[in-house]
């Protein structure tokens, strides 16, 4: 009787919102697997931890996968071997919306609940859970850039992939603000791939000194595309005449911002995303009403859109010398 109750008081406090059950109060019993763009990068590494200690919250057995590179098929491939496991839940960071729907359309079908991040556009998804608002994200990262450049010369916009939905939208966004109120300033060519992965942001920014001298400013939507640039731009010393901004992890992008090689960058905590993920896939598994304004662990106060399938916030965080390390503090 006593563990009866005990399971009641706890079912009482979820229908509350308590949903952060007691550790150890049960086995996990139900699986999340999340599919991340890509492993092994800091961005990522703090995503997993941040599903790691949703898990333990929420006695979830949740943990993360990815493709050791940025490759939509392989993450597809990984999503049809989830279904096959018949876990309950799958968390996604899409690389490739279009490629990876018929896949979710299927692991729904299996009755799989789908937790997506970054992926405000991606069909046959249960729910998507966004840390900022992606217009102004955009916005924002462009104002900073006419900043340092002072409103004029010709700069380029690196992404993950030219599919991958988010860092897309944020480079429409920024473009179109440019276009509106800088028009002094220009896009010197066609975004450019490869802002996930340092290896490939490097190479990009070595093309683009060769194929474009004229170039003044660099956007990098990729948590390695300003990384990847800085980098660059210190080796050749071009700390004064070419700016560098984007996505980054504070821990990683603190050399090149106080030597200048980096001038500004954006970010949100990817920890936090990933305990968001596991506390929505906690509530649809326990069949939750969500609705607009409603509190969710991670995330506070958000924004629901029900029909839409979208759960937003917005935490955006500035990264300069004045506040990387009390970033860096917060374990970011």
């Amino acid at each position: 009787m006593k563990r009866r109750d005990a399971l009641k008081g706890m079912a009482a406090a979820s229908a509350a919102g308590m949903l952060e059950w007691p550790a150890g109060a049960f086995a996990a019993t139900e699986q999340m697997v999340t599919v991340a763009k890509i492993i092994g990068i800091p961005w990522f590494n703090l995503l997993s931890a941040g599903i790691t200690e949703g898990g333990r919250k929420f006695g979830i057995d949740a943990t993360m996968t990815g493709p050791a590179h940025v490759d939509p098929a392989a993450q597809v491939s990984m999503v049809e071997d989830l279904i096959a496991k018949r876990v309950n839940v799958i968390g996604l960071v899409p690389l490739d919306v279009k490629v990876m729907g018929p896949v979710l359309q299927r692991a729904q079908d299996a009755g799989i609940i789908v937790i997506t991040q970054e992926g405000p556009n991606q069909d046959n998804r249960t729910w998507d859970v966004e840390m900022i608002d992606s217009t102004a994200f955009g916005e924002t990262q462009m104002q900073a850039l006419a900043r340092n450049m002072g409103e004029h010369g010709q700069y380029i916009i690196m992404v993950g992939t030219l599919t991958t939905p988010l860092h897309n939208k944020w480079a429409d966004a920024a473009i179109a603000y440019q276009k509106a109120h800088y028009p002094n300033m220009s896009l010197a060519t066609s975004r450019f791939p490869g802002s996930d992965e340092v290896d490939t942001a490097e190479q990009v920014m070595r093309n683009t000194l060769q194929a474009y001298p004229d170039v003044r400013g660099v956007i990098g939507f990729g948590s390695n595309g300003a990384i990847g640039a800085g980098n660059v731009i210190r080796q050749r010393h071009l700390q004064r005449k070419i700016s560098i901004l984007g996505t980054a992890i504070p821990s990683q992008v603190k050399p090149l911002l106080l030597d200048g090689s980096v001038r500004e960058c954006f970010v949100w905590s990817p920890k936090d995303a990933g305990y968001a993920m596991v506390a929505v896939a906690s509530l649809a598994l326990r069949k939750a009403e969500f609705k607009d304004g409603m509190d969710i662990p991670g995330l506070g106060r958000a924004h629901v859109d029900v029909p839409g399938r979208l759960i937003s916030v917005d935490r955006t965080l500035a990264i300069n010398k004045q506040t990387v390390d009390g970033l860096i503090a917060k374990g970011l």
